[in-house]
């Protein structure tokens, strides 16, 4: 059965997190059919969606714009699985702590965005992630700060005392870039392995 995944491609890094759902599909003897997603219309038809980076205020307003907001929300609403990564995360809050942000509220958090400093702040980072048996090679850009955490939303990884993956139901985010690095197993966490305690010493 073929694996049809939908990339949110209004902004971001659409093509390096295309090629990681096809090898994480590959890794897991699975067909994908990869979508980008810059209309409403194409998210009924994903099996599983990815809300990559950008600009927060930016990608909102296109999502509500085009109407693929109410879409998600549909998406995530029916258990599907969501991977939203750095704006994508802040887009997928409950609160972003910036007004300019319409945020799609499937992921009980509040966030701070930017909290890890400026561009040439960037740096990558070995993270212990909940369901994975050894490190993540971690990028951050510009990255948020998961502040707060509701009660049905569970931390898979923190760096420095502070969460930077989060699962919440079908969703999983990150605060990082997983799709800079050859490692797609953020990608399978997301999308195919969906009890990662369970998981733990598979990856």
């Amino acid at each position: 059965m073929t694996l049809t995944a939908g990339v949110v491609a209004v902004q971001g890094d659409v093509s390096e997190h295309a090629a990681a759902i096809r090898r994480a599909a590959d890794a897991h003897g699975q067909p994908a059919d990869v979508r980008e997603i810059r209309t409403a219309g194409v998210v009924p038809e994903c099996d599983v969606l990815l809300l990559p980076g950008g600009e927060s205020t930016a990608i909102s307003r296109l999502l509500d714009r085009e109407g693929i907001d109410a879409e998600i929300r549909s998406h995530v609403a029916a258990g599907k699985p969501l991977l939203a990564t750095c704006a994508g995360l802040i887009v997928s809050s409950t609160d972003a702590n910036d007004d300019r942000v319409e945020t799609l509220d499937v992921l009980d958090v509040t966030v701070d965005r930017n909290a890890f400093g400026r561009q040439v702040d960037s740096f990558e980072a070995p993270l212990d992630v909940d369901g994975l048996a050894d490190p993540f090679p971690a990028v951050f850009i510009r990255a948020p700060v998961i502040d707060e955490v509701g009660a049905d939303a569970t931390v898979l990884a923190s760096w420095d005392g502070r969460p930077v993956a989060i699962r919440d139901g079908p969703v999983v985010a990150t605060s990082f870039h997983p799709e800079l690095t050859a490692d797609v197993r953020l990608h399978e966490l997301a999308f195919f392995d969906r009890k990662p305690s369970a998981q733990a010493g598979d990856a």
